[in-house]
C-alpha cells in the first residue's frame, strides 16, 4: 500500500490504524491459527504502518496518528484475552511512541472506545455473550469516529469515547484487578454460561 502511494507521490498527514478482529471463548478452546490472525492484524499490521508514515512523515516534519485502541486495553478480558492483550499493547505502545516522537511534528493519540455498534461481535462470535444482551449498550461508530477526529485534531494523547466508558475506564482504575476480571467475565461469557 505505501509503495503505491509512493509511485503515486502520495504521502499521507494523516494515518488511521483502525481495523482490530476478536474472538469470542475460552482460551483453551478457540483457534490459535484465528488468535494469530488477530495479533497480526491488531499489532503487526499496525507497526509496520506506523513505521513506514513514520519514516516518511518525519522529511516532511509533520503528521498526525490515530489508533484505536479500547478500552479493552484498561482490563484483562476473560473470553476475549488475545483481544485484550492487543489493545493493551496498541495502548502502551501508542503513548510510548508519542513521547518518541514529540518533538518531531508527528502526534499519536489512542482512541478507546467502548462496545460499538459494527460488526465486531458478529466476526468475534459473540452474539450471544451477555454484553449484546441490551442493544442500547452499544455506542454510535459515528459519535466514536467524531470523538476521535476532534481528539486528533486538538493534539489530545488519548480520549475515551462515551460517558459510561469513562466510568467503567475510572472504576477500574479504582478496583482491584480481581474485581474488573470478575466483572468483565461476567459481561462477557455467553448468556447460557455458569
Amino acid at each position: 500500500m505505501f509503495a503505491e502511494l509512493n509511485l503515486n507521490g502520495i504521502s499521507p498527514e494523516i494515518l488511521v490504524n483502525d481495523a482490530g478482529q476478536c474472538v469470542h471463548g475460552k482460551f483453551e478452546e478457540t483457534d490459535i491459527h484465528r488468535e494469530i490472525d488477530i495479533i497480526n492484524l491488531n499489532i503487526v499490521s499496525v507497526i509496520i504502518l506506523t513505521k513506514l508514515f513514520v519514516k516518511d512523515r518525519l522529511i516532511k516534519a509533520g503528521g498526525k496518528i490515530l489508533n484505536l485502541s479500547s478500552i479493552a486495553s484498561k482490563s484483562p478480558g476473560p473470553w476475549h484475552s488475545v483481544y485484550h492483550g492487543t489493545k493493551a499493547f496498541v495502548q502502551s505502545w501508542s503513548e510510548a511512541i508519542r513521547e518518541e516522537l514529540k518533538d518531531s511534528g508527528i502526534s499519536v493519540m489512542a482512541l478507546l472506545p467502548g462496545p460499538t455498534d459494527t460488526d465486531f461481535f458478529n466476526k468475534a462470535n459473540m452474539n450471544r455473550s451477555k454484553i449484546m444482551e441490551d442493544p442500547e449498550n452499544l455506542a454510535n461508530p459515528a459519535d466514536v469516529a467524531k470523538d476521535g477526529y476532534h481528539a486528533m485534531m486538538n493534539g489530545e494523547d488519548k480520549v475515551v469515547s462515551g460517558l459510561n466508558n469513562k466510568f467503567t475506564v475510572a472504576m477500574a482504575n479504582m478496583t482491584t484487578d480481581s474485581m474488573v476480571v470478575y466483572r468483565m467475565s461476567e459481561m462477557q461469557k455467553p448468556v447460557n454460561e455458569k
